[in-house]
């Protein structure tokens, strides 16, 4: 039987915002450093003032295989929470993927781990490591709030966030969505026709 987990690998991110009204996506500047990065996981998160990434380190080293670990540093654009050299650290140890609301750096050498790191982008200054932060406490990332263990999936639209109370509930109204959409495109793309009468279907229900 499939995990939860699992089973959110074949939704996508706009099915699974769909079903949650748009409410629980990250800031749509935060995107993977390529398209073809898709992830799900649990959030391991991350809390750190500006130019501090200790806390990232530790998260790290205290990470569950599969762990995705989410970053709070209020999107500060100037100082990269980390390069190449940890986030490769946090690939061989087993994480799923970085998100940040923030920056990297080493940005040939990260894409060359072919790891998922989504972040608003690429920086040159570095942090420091003074010991600051906290990790495994509530966060907002994005702008979005994000609890230790609520499910986090990423793939090129961008990043929604799945309170962990209410994942199950999620998880059936996002496959529900993703079998009618399926449905709805086997019967409309390509068939002039039936895409004349879908859209005069939702004409119809506007002006009522």
């Amino acid at each position: 039987m499939l995990t939860i987990i699992e089973q959110f690998k074949r939704i996508p991110t706009t099915c699974i915002s769909d079903v949650m009204d748009g409410l629980n996506n990250m800031d749509p500047s935060i995107k993977p450093l390529k398209e073809e990065y898709k992830f799900v996981g649990r959030a391991l998160t991350v809390k750190i003032p500006v130019g501090d990434n200790l806390a990232v380190l530790k998260a790290i080293r205290e990470a569950k295989l599969g762990d995705v670990i989410v970053i709070d540093v209020k999107g500060d654009q100037y100082r990269a929470i980390a390069g190449d050299f940890i986030i490769g650290m946090a690939q061989t140890l087993g994480v799923t993927a970085i998100v940040v609301d923030g920056v990297i750096r080493d940005i040939v050498g990260t894409k060359n781990l072919n790891f998922p790191v989504f972040s608003r982008g690429s920086a040159v200054a570095a942090s420091s490591k003074i010991g600051l932060g906290e990790i495994n406490i509530p966060i907002s990332s994005g702008g979005t709030s994000v609890n230790p263990g609520d499910i986090i999936v990423g793939d090129a639209d961008g990043v929604v966030v799945i309170p962990q109370s209410d994942a199950q509930e999620i998880l059936e109204k996002a496959l529900l969505k993703l079998k009618k959409d399926e449905e709805r495109e086997q019967q409309v793309s390509g068939n002039a026709e039936a895409i004349k009468a879908y859209i005069d279907d939702l004409l119809s229900k506007s002006t009522k």
